[in-house]
């Protein structure tokens, strides 16, 4: 896949636009055109509950009261969506190994968003989360809009070290800030030490919330290069590894793969959905198989 890294602004969301409307948009358009097809929130009716596969929150307990059978609510999609995005820009976003850094695959997410969630009536919001707070930027409709905030993506300066605004506490500001049911989606590492997987849960009581995990390969295992110095994004700290320890490099291993599985059990108590991507991965591909799930899911609740 072309590179976005090396390309101007423009171009770069060129690129990103070019590739996701031939790769994606006729996999994922349709009547709620999103990242995955969403419960909505008109009422459609209620049928009985089906344990294992329904969601306990949609029960509907007037229904169910009257017919002493367990049943949930069926929800038809809105014909316009609201889409609120929250980026993490922190400093540990601004690393990546292979074709792109963390932050700049956060933005081809962002993207992917902002073009499939496009049409008439849509709106989209944002905040970004930098060193310095949550800069928020209005749910608005349009392609200039969605263009705009690409653009102010791109454009951040590097992330400064030092005290840094918790996730958790901006997903708290997002949610005060919301006042109509809409998609959430959360563009971060989870590498924040707050409790974000609370607030999200919270979020998720009102609104579809997405957690899009950004990683890079070497987060997760360290190569065998020698001495390498290493810098701690969040605070700056330096030390130097003696990488040619195979002992060293397992710790490592274990340590990051310990940590992942926090992640995931984190968003998976929060009932986000996860989609999992990578900077050395097709982005593109891990997207596509994410919505395939989910719609084999969506479709009568067939695993």
């Amino acid at each position: 896949m072309t590179s976005v890294s090396q390309l101007m602004p423009d171009r770069r969301i060129r690129q990103l636009e070019l590739t996701i409307t031939r790769r994606l948009d006729g996999l994922l358009r349709g009547e709620y055109a999103g990242l995955l097809p969403g419960a909505g929130s008109e009422l459609a009716g209620s049928r009985e509950y089906r344990p294992g596969e329904d969601e306990v929150r949609r029960m509907d307990w007037a229904v169910t009261a009257r017919t002493d059978m367990p049943h949930i609510r069926e929800t038809v999609a809105e014909h316009e969506l609201s889409t609120h995005v929250l980026v993490d820009a922190t400093p540990s976003m601004d690393f990546g190994t292979v074709e792109l850094e963390k932050r700049e695959l956060a933005v081809a997410a962002v993207a992917a968003i902002g073009f499939l969630t496009a049409g008439a009536g849509n709106r989209l919001g944002a905040g970004i989360l930098t060193s310095e707070g949550v800069r928020r930027y209005p749910a608005r409709a349009g392609r200039v809009h969605l263009i705009g905030l690409l653009r102010k993506l791109l454009a951040l300066p590097r992330a400064q070290e030092g005290q840094q605004v918790p996730l958790a506490d901006a997903i708290r500001g997002l949610h005060r800030a919301l006042r109509r049911r809409a998609l959430v989606v959360i563009v971060s590492d989870f590498l924040d030490e707050s409790d974000w997987a609370r607030e999200m849960r919270r979020l998720g009581t009102r609104h579809q919330v997405i957690a899009i995990e950004v990683t890079d390969p070497r987060e997760m295992e360290l190569p065998d290069v020698g001495l390498l110095t290493v810098v701690d994004p969040e605070t700056g700290r330096k030390r130097e590894i003696a990488t040619g320890s195979r002992a060293l490099r397992e710790r490592y291993a274990a340590a990051a793969a310990e940590q992942r599985l926090a992640v995931q059990q984190g968003l998976r108590s929060a009932g986000a959905a996860h989609v999992a991507l990578s900077t050395g991965r097709d982005w593109v591909a891990d997207i596509v198989r994410h919505v395939h799930a989910q719609r084999r899911l969506a479709l009568g609740g067939r695993r």
